[in-house]
């Protein structure tokens, strides 16, 4: 084949049919070709991998919080697209908060698009968000290009993203059902949690009675059965609770149209490890016990989860109270966004899974989920969105090193396998330190 910008040989490649050697070649920044390692492919370019990395395709992070523009001292465009592409992050999908506005009509979606532009490391598209009052603008979002609409069942931490009540969630959904749109719940019981006790301190045993798993059960059971009734394809965010998964899945059985995430940290750490006071580990829903931990794990081998997304909600290190460690005014989010396939690899080759396994719930599932037909898998006529990954290497993590804008993960000190040797997006390898040359995308065109 000639006339090819790029190609890529290297003994271990994940595609779509499973992990094999191959000569990857690349025009204009798609693949058009996936061959044996002895077909001769010869390009502009060429790049032989050593023997101890696998090339991957992109990471695709559908849950990042980038909270610009309002809140760009928590975290910008820049900063973010820079982790993420050190991370093996080829694509994000920005939350519709913590930004300033909110992206809760077409005129804020026009002011974060203004605002991401020619500072995007890597690609990024854009969820809207279901409100109070706002069903007239949830169709004309829709059509401007975002991926779906988020929604809070409780207060989301920002009050100028205020949370929606039980009629509200069913006349979302009702709305959204009509344009077969898609809804994603952070689904915990908001009168299950007022009732919990909530004193704050530096016990994380105590916060974490503060988010009981019930609350987080009710919740889910609501929205399958409001997605029951009103036929909305709806999706789970970060499922901490095991004792969700098997609502979700009879749910599924029933042929309610539901999908399910959890985290890198829901799968890494266990409550019971958590230093009193060490408020980075703080989230909500919170991470609970080691037991639990493992049946998530179990959710992802069954596949009652779908894929693993960041989270990543960083914000400044005074509003972690980092001084008084008090888990209930700390804000809660996990920063993770460079290092979220790494932590999850770590788990993964612990308990025998494959990196195989990793690249379907962090690269080609999420990519299906918001449906980029052009993401997520090595295969010919995909974008040319690639991760050089050297699986056995171990690093420390050092978060004054990371690209996030604030210096604070729990990861910070933790050994983690899996280094990121370089990140590739539409066949041109990543410079962090050159401009950016990401796009913006639309729900729709790829």
């Amino acid at each position: 084949m000639s006339s090819l910008d790029l190609v890529i040989r290297a003994q271990r490649v994940v595609t779509p049919s499973g992990e094999r050697s191959a000569a990857v070649g690349v025009r204009e920044g798609r693949i058009v070709a996936v061959e044996p390692l002895d077909t001769g492919l010869s390009g502009t370019s060429e790049v032989e991998l050593g023997d101890d990395e696998v090339l991957l395709p992109g990471i695709v992070d559908s849950h990042v919080h980038v909270n610009d523009p309002g809140r760009t001292e928590w975290e910008g465009f820049a900063s973010a697209t820079k982790a993420a592409a050190s991370g093996g992050v080829t694509t994000i999908v920005d939350m519709p908060l913590n930004s300033i506005p909110p992206t809760v009509d077409v005129p804020a979606l026009a002011v974060k698009r203004k605002t991401a532009a020619d500072q995007a490391w890597v690609d990024v598209g854009f969820w809207g968000g279901a409100v109070p009052g706002n069903a007239s603008q949830l169709e004309p979002l829709w059509d401007e290009g975002v991926y779906g609409f988020k929604c809070f069942l409780l207060h989301s931490g920002v009050d100028e993203f205020p949370p929606l009540d039980s009629r509200g969630l069913e006349a979302a959904m009702r709305s959204i059902a009509a344009f077969d749109g898609l809804l994603i719940v952070h689904a915990e019981d908001a009168p299950t949690i007022e009732a919990a006790v909530n004193e704050g301190g530096r016990r994380y045993a105590d916060f974490l009675s503060s988010r009981p798993r019930q609350a987080e059960n009710l919740a889910v059971a609501h929205v399958i059965d409001l997605a029951r009734q009103t036929g909305c394809r709806v999706h789970i965010l970060h499922v901490s609770s095991s004792e969700a998964l098997p609502l979700i899945a009879a749910a599924r059985r029933e042929g309610v149209r539901i999908t399910a995430e959890t985290c890198p940290h829901y799968l890494t750490f266990a409550s019971e490890d958590v230093p009193d006071g060490a408020t980075a580990y703080k989230c909500c829903p919170p991470i609970r016990e080691s037991d639990n931990r493992d049946l998530l794990w179990e959710g992802l081998r069954d596949g009652t989860i779908d894929i693993v997304v960041t989270d990543h909600s960083p914000s400044t290190l005074d509003l972690k109270c980092l001084d008084s460690g008090d888990f209930g005014a700390a804000w809660g989010g996990v920063a993770s966004l460079q290092i979220g396939l790494s932590a999850v690899w770590t788990g993964a080759r612990e308990r025998g899974l494959a990196l195989t396994d990793v690249v379907q719930w962090m690269s080609r599932g999420p990519a299906d989920f918001v449906r980029l037909q052009r993401k997520g898998r090595i295969a010919v006529g995909s974008d040319a969105d690639l991760c050089v990954f050297a699986p056995e290497d171990t690093f420390v993590v050092d978060e004054t090193r990371l690209q996030h804008r604030n210096p604070i993960t729990p990861y910070s000190g933790r050994t983690l396998h899996g280094v990121v040797r370089s990140t590739w997006l539409r066949g041109a390898r990543v410079d962090i330190d050159a401009g950016p040359r990401g796009r913006l995308l639309r729900r729709g065109e790829g």
